[in-house]
């Protein structure tokens, strides 16, 4: 017994510190201490790090068929192969299993993380190209315009993802640029330079159109995978660094200051997003039955209302809570759609629909489907079938058919009186002939 409870203590503490375990892969152990900032918040909230050299031989993300991490983050711009069995292949395939990456490039972008981009939908500018913004930079740029001060109006509008803009000072930025595939709903362009910004090699003259122009050149882009997988892209490895979270900013055109700029509040809001500990929803109960009933039945009959109720949570906090919203609906399917209507919420996080089923028989299904910017996917589906009436439940006498019912009620009457009429009309015909 003694033993039993040991193994289990055991287990459990392992399970606890098995969660979060994140692998943090360098160009060299320099970016540990001048990105000391943003490790720390991480290990504050809870996430065991385990730092690598990219190229280091002995690099792993499964074993036995269980990966080790359940986030990747790669801060080594320069690497030109991965070491171990790491490469683009692996990384993908950890992605496709529901891993959460987060990478930061430069200006000096190796061609493993150019292809590594373009797996998840991004397009990183060549090697040596900076974003130059010849009106928004700082006074401690060195002349060539490429360290940025961009705006926090620029960020997504989704403060799931990047917290809330309001008061937030401009961000410093200095990196290369991003393009995002347009035609991917799953991508998104977390934040974007401003229109006067360009890509291009800053000592090269611009003998052909730039990669990236204005807002279509992205800083930072996301992707949400299907399977609610996770990874952000940043064109800036100093983005994230300690100077560039503490430093204090000046714009060099129109001298608007700021004693901090605002990379550490945007950084963390999005590193808390990458990681999946904002915007996680969850399916907490889903419950169906006739109105006049509380269980769901073995099957419905058409033209019975129904009631639906669903009970949605969201991860905040470390914990699971009721995740209230007014956009939540409902679809109930046969092919297509017969009903679909928003579902009324109340604090709890239950939402709940009424309707009557419609006059058509088959197999339907309860569908909900929400799916939000920033928010993992909410899927449900619930099956159920649709009989016709029985004979004995339709009605028996139908107000539509009255003037039939009339007309076949007046034709038994005229016949029994031209019945009456035609023998009474007999017998007096035989009384004349007998007188």
């Amino acid at each position: 017994m003694i033993k039993f409870l040991f193994l289990l203590v055991i287990t459990l503490f392992s399970s606890v510190r098995s969660q979060g375990n994140t692998l943090v892969l360098l160009d060299n152990q320099v970016i540990k201490e001048t990105h000391s900032l943003f490790f720390k918040s991480l290990q504050d909230r809870g996430y065991s790090l385990t730092y690598k050299i990219a190229d280091d031989a002995s690099l792993i993300l499964s074993k036995y068929g269980e990966y080790l991490y359940e986030n990747l983050i790669i801060f080594a711009p320069s690497v030109v192969e991965f070491g171990g069995n790491l490469n683009v292949d692996t990384i993908t395939q950890f992605i496709d299993n529901g891993g959460n990456v987060l990478i930061a490039g430069s200006e000096s972008t190796g061609d493993v993380l150019r292809e590594l981009a373009s797996e998840v939908g991004f397009e990183v500018d060549e090697e040596g190209a900076f974003v130059i913004d010849h009106l928004n930079f700082d006074v401690s740029d060195e002349g060539q315009h490429t360290k940025l001060l961009v705006s926090s109006e620029n960020l997504i509008d989704a403060p799931v993802i990047v917290g809330t803009k309001k008061d937030v000072a401009p961000l410093l930025y200095q990196g290369t640029g991003i393009l995002a595939d347009s035609e991917n709903p799953l991508v998104l362009p977390l934040l974007t330079a401003d229109s006067t910004a360009y890509s291009y090699q800053p000592d090269q003259p611009i003998k052909e159109y730039p990669h990236a122009v204005g807002k279509d050149t992205v800083l930072i882009a996301g992707l949400q995978a299907r399977n609610n997988a996770r990874v952000v892209f940043s064109g800036s490895l100093s983005f994230f660094s300690d100077e560039f979270f503490t430093s204090s900013i000046e714009n060099a055109q129109n001298g608007v200051k700021s004693p901090k700029s605002g990379n550490e509040d945007v950084a963390t809001a999005i590193s808390q997003w990458v990681f999946k500990e904002h915007g996680r929803l969850r399916v907490k109960s889903v419950n169906h039955h006739k109105a006049s009933e509380k269980q769901p039945p073995h099957d419905y009959t058409i033209m019975d209302d129904v009631v639906y109720t669903i009970g949605i949570e969201i991860y905040d906090n470390g914990k699971w809570k009721p995740f209230t919203a007014n956009d939540v609906q409902l679809e109930f399917v046969r092919i297509d759609p017969f009903v679909r209507m928003t579902l009324q919420s109340n604090p709890k996080g239950v939402y709940e629909a009424q309707f009557k089923i419609p006059d058509v028989y088959g197999v339907y299904q309860f569908k909900v489907d929400y799916d939000r910017v920033g928010f993992t996917r909410l899927y449900s589906i619930t099956q159920v079938s649709v009989r016709p009436l029985e004979h004995t439940q339709y009605e028996r006498f139908i107000d539509c058919a009255y003037p039939y019912y009339a007309g076949a009620f007046s034709m038994m009457l005229g016949v029994f009186v031209f019945s009456i009429v035609f023998l009474h009309m007999k017998d007096d015909e035989k009384k004349t002939k007998g007188e």
